[in-house]
């Protein structure tokens, strides 16, 4: 048997009206009090005992009846009442029943109040004849729906080349990197598809119950941006390298630089080097020389006491060997063999096998995961993550690890600190000279034309520097905010960690005083708490 809704219906007779209450059948709702409190005010019956009511209602068998006043005169036909969705995207009608000796509707008469209340868009007929057929009261039924609009598909680009950033290198099974497939730089033969652009298809309107129209989404709109040795398709849908060489995606803006080589070391044989593409050294790097690139730098043997500067990825496949001097900085990620006595610094993070009284940081994360996967001496600074497998020894070499904001910001923040004091200095140098020359003005003191104008030269740069103090200050702020805010930082450490390591994260900070092992580092509730992994 179908689910069926409770109702009402009156049943006019010689001595009045009453209401009959036909209860729900197979899990239907029975009708609510409201709605018939409303039907029958709106008849005019309104003589009925509110507790007869209620018991009628909430029967569960028979067909109760509660007396609701003398008949008024008229037989009631058979009701419909519409109401439509917020949206004015649904029709809902509801029906209540004809009393004896009432009329029921009929199609026409349902789709001409319809039509009456200026619902031109989606009428359902099947939906009309459903009651029609099967007449359900106190139900709703959708008589209208209007039409959804139909919103844009954005335009999308699909490229054939690493764009990933943050995509670390392949690993040997015993978590050393594998220097003869990194994956991390993207090289690109000449004639090869780069990119793909899958252009957007347009919305299409729709239509409310009433005739409006609805606009869907706008589909965004999408184009190929790219540099030199490239080429473009006829339809201007692919683009194509021009050359062989190393691809990157920066903005959103393809780039394709072909290689500068240099087949053996950096030295007095070919001296520094600039390039604005991609820089590939087969050899060494000597002391005392430099190799600057726009692009990456890859280099296979080692990196003694140089300077290294790229504008993506620098890698070292046999390390970094500083000698105190080197200086390797990249703004991408830097991946190396080792680190040793050097100072190093990546936009992105740093992989490495090893790191050894060093001064080394990196805006993401830095991993030391190589067989010992040992961190001793220097400092080591990283914006979320410093992992290794050893930190510090046990001969209580001092090594400071720092986390929780990228350590550029953090050393501009130093460097804020120290630029407040000095221009808050000079305003205190520069306020008497201000004061004593107001005092003179109300005195009106005469003054000489080269004193008023050294006056006003102070004045100006007065108000320039409190300027300045007052944007540096909110800019502390901020940086002190964002320094606050470091909830995620961590240190991970798989093996042991020695006292002399000093742990940092944001502005706590804890020493070790004792061997602990397989240990994690968290800030929480503005204090240094020790887990285990």
């Amino acid at each position: 048997m179908e689910s069926k809704n409770g109702y009402f219906k009156l049943d006019i007779r010689d001595v009045g009206v009453f209401l009959q209450v036909y209860p729900p059948k197979e899990g239907g709702t029975p009708p609510e009090y409201k709605e018939v409190v409303a039907y029958l005010d709106a008849k005019g019956y309104g003589m009925y005992d509110v507790k007869d009511l209620n018991h009628a209602l909430t029967a569960t068998e028979g067909i109760p009846e509660v007396y609701v006043g003398t008949w008024n005169g008229s037989y009631e036909n058979e009701q419909m009442e519409v109401n439509i969705s917020i949206d004015k995207m649904l029709v809902f009608c509801r029906f209540y029943p004809p009393s004896n000796k009432g009329k029921l509707l009929t199609a026409e008469e349902i789709v001409e109040e319809l039509s009456f209340r200026k619902v031109t868009v989606g009428l359902k007929q099947d939906e009309i004849q459903k009651f029609l057929q099967e007449r359900h009261y106190c139900t709703n039924y959708i008589m209208a729906k209007g039409i959804p609009p139909i919103n844009g598909k954005d335009a999308k680009i699909e490229y054939f080349f690493n764009t990933n950033h943050n995509l670390k290198p392949k690993k040997n099974e015993d978590g050393t990197v594998n220097y003869y497939e990194l994956n991390t730089i993207s090289r690109v033969e000449k004639g090869q598809v780069l990119a793909k652009l899958h252009k957007e298809v347009p919305g299409k309107p729709g239509k409310d119950v009433f005739g409006g129209e609805i606009q869907g989404r706008q589909a965004k709109t999408l184009k190929l941006e790219f540099g030199n040795n490239i080429t473009l398709s006829e339809d201007m849908t692919e683009i194509y390298s021009g050359v062989t060489g190393h691809a990157s995606l920066v903005n959103g803006k393809v780039f394709v630089e072909d290689v500068f080589e240099v087949p053996a070391d950096v030295d007095t044989s070919t001296g520094n080097i600039v390039y604005d593409g991609n820089v590939t050294i087969k050899g060494n790097i000597k002391s005392g020389f430099s190799v600057t690139a726009k692009g990456d730098i890859v280099i296979e043997g080692v990196v003694e006491a140089a300077f290294l500067s790229a504008g993506g990825q620098i890698i070292v496949k046999r390390g970094i060997h500083g000698m105190g001097k080197g200086r390797v900085q990249a703004k991408d990620n830097i991946i190396t063999k080792f680190i040793e006595n050097a100072t190093v610094i990546s936009g992105g993070y740093i992989e490495t096998d090893s790191i050894l009284h060093s001064q080394v940081s990196a805006a993401n994360d830095i991993r030391v995961s190589g067989r010992k996967g040992f961190v001793n001496g220097g400092v080591i600074r990283a914006g979320s993550l410093i992992e290794a497998q050893t930190i510090g020894s046990t001969m209580g070499t001092l090594t400071r690890l720092e986390v929780g904001v990228d350590p550029m910001v953090k050393e501009h923040y130093g460097e804020l600190q120290k630029s407040i004091i000095q221009i808050s200095k000079e305003l205190e140098q520069l306020r008497p000279i201000l004061v004593n020359f107001n005092e003179k003005m109300q005195k009106k003191e005469p003054l000489s034309a080269d004193r008023i104008q050294q006056v006003q030269t102070v004045a100006r740069s007065f108000k320039e520097k409190q300027q300045l103090l007052n944007n540096q200050r909110k800019e502390l702020k901020e940086i002190h905010e964002q320094i606050q805010m470091s909830h995620n930082a961590k240190i991970k450490v798989k093996g042991s960690i020695y006292p002399g390591v000093t742990v940092n994260i944001s502005e706590v900070s804890m020493n070790i005083k004792s061997e602990r092992t397989f240990s994690k580092f968290v800030k929480e509730q503005g204090e240094i708490v020790i887990r285990t992994l």
